[in-house]
């Protein structure tokens, strides 16, 4: 008899642990971070910051972008629905749209109000040009909307895209020092989201300053401050200390995105989300999407070789391990599971290496299309050119028709002439894009970014290493590894100590999630799962 009861009770422990689910997943993506920032910071890290999660969770050493462009919205996109541009609809930032002849945000919607007056520009936002459903809203779905779900960021794109279609929030910064949201999410913003604005809780970060955290001599892994590979910051020289002070005064709140404190707001608001909307709170699982934004804005302004990213990244580092420990307090140890990204990485400045004798450089876009005009006018008698823009080439039909030309025959000159420039690899036209069942890597990497309603007749490769930005900082965009090389990293919640260096790609973790809480996958993924952190 006492052999079946304890066998009654094994299998009972056994089923009760086969069905628990965690009380929060927090789902963190750090806006251009390649993963070699994880080694290369490494001896200036705590050890509960991005140490701790690397050491008691499961590290993906070899995580990729699957897709070109690597920017953020889709990066974003690509993460929490599991799917791929051609697939999601976010094909860029924002892109050329065809129907309307014009330029569109990913994020764009304007049927939808501020809930904040003074930011009309900035809040007229909302998920409708998503078109594939993310982990958060499979959630919601999961649990009939009783599940929270909140998106927090300093870009508009890092919080709504993440949260989904049936977020109860998504909430963004703006140049006012205000968190925002649209009236897509409700009427009125929460009563504490009013509160922790009328605060002005980001003034004590820029009365604060901006200097080195540590002794100067800690940051070897960085070049000089003050070199020529970096940008100003606000038209100040990039030297320590910043008078963030001054630069508010001249500017508005926005500076702060630019400094690493966009980071600590962001981890403040999201606290304040998590008491005041009582996530984690019970059994049922609530979804908490943050976005570290001031990473990019950083890197892109000051370059990957700056004292002042590596410091912004010590920064974020003291600002993960700070929320950690919260998380231990508030949702408990072991109830809530953690991951961490990045939406794309980024290349080195062009003309750092250019000066360390690789023959690469910055490319100008505006003279790039210009030469695209000239020879299109000089050939055809007329520009052919419809806009250029994230790779993309639009041709203007209506004219190629006015002038009884062949479309076929355009694009085929085009790209003729283009491949005479010395900085481009390729140029695939859509025919070869949609029917890319060829063996070429990088052309299936486009195929899986294009959408043939939205982008162009014609997509460039530029050869690696060349990028079109200016001669200081950095961007990203393109399908090799400096940008598509990013960190993967789990942790909580029924996650063993492990790590992988087989290569993944990023449309694995929406479904691998999607397993792990064994709800419904996201309906545009392909069901790709990352195997290890889903064995027990």
């Amino acid at each position: 008899m006492k052999k079946y009861l304890y066998f009654f009770l094994i299998l009972f422990s056994f089923v009760l642990n086969a069905q628990d689910k965690p009380k929060l997943v927090v789902g963190i993506v750090v806006d251009q971070m390649k993963m070699e920032y994880l080694y290369r910071f490494s001896n200036d890290f705590s050890n509960n910051g991005f140490k701790k999660l690397m050491a008691k969770g499961f590290t993906f050493h070899n995580m990729h972008y699957n897709y070109m462009p690597t920017y953020t919205a889709p990066g974003h996109a690509a993460i929490f629905t599991g799917a791929l541009p051609n697939v999601n609809g976010i094909v860029g930032n924002d892109w050329f749209n065809k129907a309307t002849g014009k330029e569109m945000y990913c994020t764009d919607d304007a049927s939808v109000t501020t809930l904040v007056e003074g930011t009309e520009s900035e809040g007229k936002m909302s998920p409708k040009n998503l078109f594939s459903t993310t982990i958060t809203d499979e959630l919601k779905l999961a649990t009939n909307f009783k599940s929270k779900v909140i998106g927090i960021s300093i870009k508009d794109r890092g919080a709504i895209l993440p949260a989904g279609h049936f977020a109860d929030w998504a909430f963004w910064y703006t140049k006012t020092g205000n968190f925002i949201s649209s009236s897509f999410y409700g009427n009125k913003l929460p009563d504490w989201t009013i509160q922790f604005n009328e605060e002005k809780n980001y003034l004590k970060y820029i009365e604060k300053g901006w200097d080195l955290l540590k002794p100067k001599e800690t940051y070897n892994e960085s070049l000089n401050d003050n070199n020529p590979y970096e940008g100003k910051l606000f038209k100040k020289t990039p030297f320590f200390p910043y008078d963030t002070k001054e630069m508010f005064t001249n500017n508005d709140a926005g500076v702060l995105r630019t400094t690493p404190y966009g980071n600590n707001l962001i981890a403040d608001f999201a606290k304040k989300a998590i008491e005041n909307e009582k996530m984690g709170a019970d059994e049922i699982t609530d979804f908490l999407t943050l976005s570290f934004s001031s990473t990019d804005y950083v890197g892109h302004v000051l370059g990957p070789r700056s004292i002042e990213l590596q410091d912004t990244y010590l920064r974020l580092d003291e600002t993960i391990a700070d929320f950690l420990t919260y998380l231990d307090e508030k949702v408990g140890k072991g109830n809530y599971l953690v991951f961490l990204t990045a939406d794309h990485a980024g290349a080195e400045n062009a003309t750092y290496l250019k000066d360390n004798k690789y023959e690469v450089e910055s490319l100008n876009s505006k003279n790039l299309q210009q030469s695209i005009i000239d020879f299109s006018q000089k050939t055809f008698g007329e520009n052919m050119l419809l806009d250029y823009s994230n790779f993309n080439i639009f041709i203007n039909k209506e004219k190629v028709n006015q002038k009884g030309l062949v479309l076929n025959d355009v694009k085929q000159k085009i790209k003729t002439f283009l491949l005479s420039q010395n900085f481009i690899s390729n140029v695939f036209t859509e025919e070869e894009i949609q029917n890319s069942g060829s063996n070429n890597q990088l052309l299936q990497i486009i195929s899986n970014g294009y959408d043939p309603k939205q982008n162009g007749e014609l997509v460039l490769l530029f050869k690696p290493g060349f990028m079109e930005y200016s001669s200081t900082g950095t961007t990203h965009g393109s399908p090799y590894s400096y940008d598509t090389h990013v960190p993967c990293l789990f942790y909580g919640w029924k996650i063993k100590k492990g790590e992988s260096f087989n290569k993944k790609t990023i449309t694995q973790i929406a479904p691998t999630l999607a397993q792990k809480l064994k709800i419904t996958m996201p309906n545009g993924t392909q069901s790709e799962v990352l195997e290890e952190v889903l064995n027990k």
